[in-house]
């Protein structure tokens, strides 16, 4: 079993280049104990990326972008935007939740052939994604956190409660990155006798 890797010593499959974008190679590899039988190559389906240009990354910054937005208006007006503010806050905890469930189910799958930890899988820790991705990705986090609290705090007591749901988002997302796009390394097999 191969696993995106190639700048940690011992592993081959993705290289990454200069601007942080993970590239497949295009030989097969061998899986960790095969005795030298090359396995098929399980990178070949995941595209070149860069942080910001997958549908993850884009998807992590406009939800982030919409529910700042959001909350910012529903803080100063909450009479007028706290309508939108609270539907806005549903629906990205929603769509958190089931991209952490997504992430978690191709987890597993993945965690037959690689090892997946749950530091990598969730906050793209030991390498799993380039520093671009895993700067973006935490970043956006970080932004939802820092903003659910303030709107929390600014107006406490109210339904801008529920912005602190809103996090789930990041981090679901950060756990799909990894689950679809992340580097493991592969498991060895099993030499039982």
């Amino acid at each position: 079993m191969v696993s995106p890797g190639g700048d940690r010593p011992g592993e081959s499959g993705a290289a990454r280049g200069d601007d942080g974008a993970v590239d497949a190679d295009d030989g097969p590899t061998e899986p960790i104990g095969s005795g030298g039988a090359p396995a098929a190559d399980r990178t070949a389906d995941r595209p070149a990326l860069a942080a910001g240009r997958d549908p993850i990354s884009r998807v992590a910054v406009w939800g982030t972008g919409v529910f700042v937005v959001a909350s910012a208006l529903a803080a100063a007006w909450p009479d007028t935007f706290l309508r939108l503010s609270v539907p806005v806050d549903l629906v990205l905890f929603a769509a958190g939740c089931g991209a952490f469930l997504w992430a978690y189910g191709r987890a597993i799958g993945r965690s037959r052939y690689e090892t997946v930890t749950m530091s990598g899988l969730f906050f793209l820790s030991e390498g799993v994604a380039p520093p671009t991705v895993t700067r973006l990705l935490r970043g956006v986090l970080g932004v939802q956190v820092v903003v659910a609290v303030a709107a929390a705090s600014v107006r406490p007591f109210t339904a801008l409660a529920f912005s602190v749901l809103v996090p789930m988002l990041g981090l679901g997302l950060m756990a799909l990155w990894a689950a679809r796009y992340g580097r493991f390394p592969a498991k060895a097999s099993d030499q039982g006798g």
